[in-house]
């Protein structure tokens, strides 16, 4: 018996770590970037950028997407939000974010992260973080 339930428990704790990396392997990082070169700053405008970026959870660019959204007079940010959570991107970096788009991307459940400088530090500092 005592057997048994500590074979229960030892399922119980394991599946959640099981779930938890099954779940960092299909992440992907969407950076938001002024250009499509691996050397590109991050841009100052998470809803307007020219590019983003698209990382695995490795850190390998899988590809790099024109923002349908960047000469979008308003409401950009929920529809870049959008666009990023229908992609399935995880994490969306950028220098900055407006409010509605802070807010698309919290009701999906998405994260978002600042950062200053180039694309190629950026993925690296939020693959530390994760």
């Amino acid at each position: 018996m005592k057997k048994m339930i500590f074979i229960s428990l030892a399922i119980l704790l394991l599946c959640p770590v099981m779930v938890n990396a099954a779940e960092l392997e299909k992440m992907k990082i969407a950076v938001a970037a002024n250009s499509k070169t691996a050397k590109a700053s991050v841009s100052n405008m998470a809803a307007k950028c020219p590019y983003y970026h698209i990382f695995n959870n490795k850190g390998e660019l899988i590809e790099v997407i024109d923002n349908p959204y960047r000469d979008t007079s308003r409401g950009a940010g929920p529809l870049a939000a959008n666009f990023l959570v229908e992609r399935d991107i995880d994490i969306i970096v950028a220098e900055s974010f407006g409010s509605k788009m802070i807010d698309a991307l919290r009701n999906s459940g998405k994260t978002h992260f600042e950062f200053k400088g180039r694309v190629d530090d950026a993925i690296k500092k939020v693959l530390k973080l994760n």
